[in-house]
């Protein structure tokens, strides 16, 4: 690992891109469970995973507190 960039959103820590040996290929860590679909996904060139990794983040959240408000149903 040459180095990292963690990814945060809403204050929650979701997971790190790290930069690879070859230095052009970058890989997601997932650390939180809503964005675990990402994981170890790989990445080349300028490829936004933190957009994705965001959208992913919000949509499980939209469908838990959907989920939360009619009580379970």
């Amino acid at each position: 690992m040459l180095e990292s960039r963690i990814i945060e959103i809403d204050g929650t820590f979701l997971g790190t891109v790290i930069l690879e040996a070859d230095r052009q290929t970058r890989r997601f860590y997932a650390t939180h469970d809503s964005v675990r679909a990402f994981h170890n996904r790989t990445l080349h060139g300028s490829d936004d995973v933190t957009r994705q990794v965001a959208r992913l983040y919000r949509r499980s959240h939209v469908h838990v507190d959907r989920h939360d408000a009619t009580g379970g149903k």
